[in-house]
């Protein structure tokens, strides 16, 4: 039986009967978690994966573009939120009334009108919504996974944009009421 070194989670060396275990830890000690995943924040442009298995950082120009790349993403993210807002207010909507009676004081009888808005489901509109409500999901999903690389940078980067995006885009909102908000 032979042994080998191999590296546990705070970097050092330990005994293996792996005769192929070789792990590097291009992390500081303490933020690899036993998976290989960050599970602290930290500040390195090496070895940082992004989103997919093929899309890794490894230099400073990297992680300098990614930082760019990122923050356009998360502006383009509030910015496209405004703007469904915003094609939802001018697109074509059916308002309907209802009125029904509800008690008054003294007896008497007062009519309460609810008014209802929507589009009609096999709208143009309604479509054009739907495909960018899809988009604003996933974008939205990949800032979080972007965010769960718990890189410093990265981090820094979805929230700067996000409030960036927000300071350019939502400057005429008079009332901040999102309900087209996801995972944040």
């Amino acid at each position: 039986m032979s042994h080998h070194m191999g590296h546990n989670m705070t970097g050092l060396a330990m005994p293996t009967s792996d005769p192929h275990a070789h792990h590097h830890n291009t992390m500081a000690p303490g933020h690899m978690h036993s998976e290989g995943m960050a599970m602290t924040f930290y500040f390195g442009y090496e070895n940082v994966p992004l989103l997919f298995s093929g899309l890794v950082i490894n230099t400073p120009g990297e992680m300098a573009g990614a930082f760019v790349a990122i923050f356009l993403l998360a502006m383009f993210y509030e910015g496209l939120k405004i703007a469904r807002e915003s094609l939802l207010r001018k697109s074509q909507v059916s308002i309907r009334y209802n009125s029904m009676p509800v008690p008054g004081p003294n007896g008497t009888v007062l009519m309460e009108t609810h008014k209802t808005v929507g589009q009609q489901m096999l709208s143009l509109p309604h479509l054009f919504q739907t495909a960018l409500h899809v988009i604003q999901v996933v974008v939205s999903y990949f800032l979080m996974l972007i965010f769960m690389t718990y890189n410093g940078y990265l981090c820094i980067a979805v929230a700067g944009g996000a409030g960036t995006g927000y300071f350019f885009f939502s400057w005429k909102k008079a009332v901040v009421v999102d309900i087209t908000e996801h995972c944040h």
